[in-house]
């Protein structure tokens, strides 16, 4: 995505906590414990991924991202498919991103890494340019229903 930026990586500590796993200074009770909600979320939310749950080995790992910011209202701290965040980084200034891997046998789940996502890193160039598609997308979508911007709401 062109708006992603400061972005942290957490894969050594992935491998930290996987070395103390395996040499069994943490049990992996400690590490497979994804709540229901987690679960629910990447069962429902989550991008399925090529990689085995290093714990069980069982299952691929899902990938589950969480978005959160000011703008977001109501809406901080919802599961988002991948797919929609795009879109909102096209209409937001500013929304954190925290991508959570989870193993749906096992509950294995570790912040694999977050970072920030909307409009405020494109330059002014790209702004004009997003805000005219956006304006010509809303204006085409209002020929092809026949409604004014106010239309939908004399309907309710």
């Amino acid at each position: 995505m062109r708006t992603q930026r400061q972005v942290v990586d957490y894969s050594l500590q992935k491998r930290a906590v996987l070395r103390d796993v395996h040499n069994g200074k943490i049990g992996t009770l400690e590490v497979c414990d994804a709540s229901p909600y987690l679960k629910s979320a990447a069962r429902f939310h989550g991008e399925p991924t090529e990689d085995r749950c290093p714990i069980c080995r069982r299952d691929n790992l899902t990938l589950v991202h969480y978005i959160y910011g000011d703008e977001l209202k109501q809406s901080a701290g919802q599961a988002r498919k991948l797919s929609e965040l795009p879109v909102l980084a096209m209409t937001l200034r500013e929304f954190q991103v925290f991508v959570v891997e989870v193993c749906q046998s096992c509950a294995w789940n570790h912040l694999a890494e977050q970072y920030l996502l909307g409009r405020d890193a494109l330059t002014a160039d790209e702004l004009d340019q997003v805000e005219a598609i956006a304006a010509s997308a809303a204006a085409g979508r209002h020929r092809e229903t026949g409604l004014s911007s106010h239309g939908w709401d004399a309907r309710r």
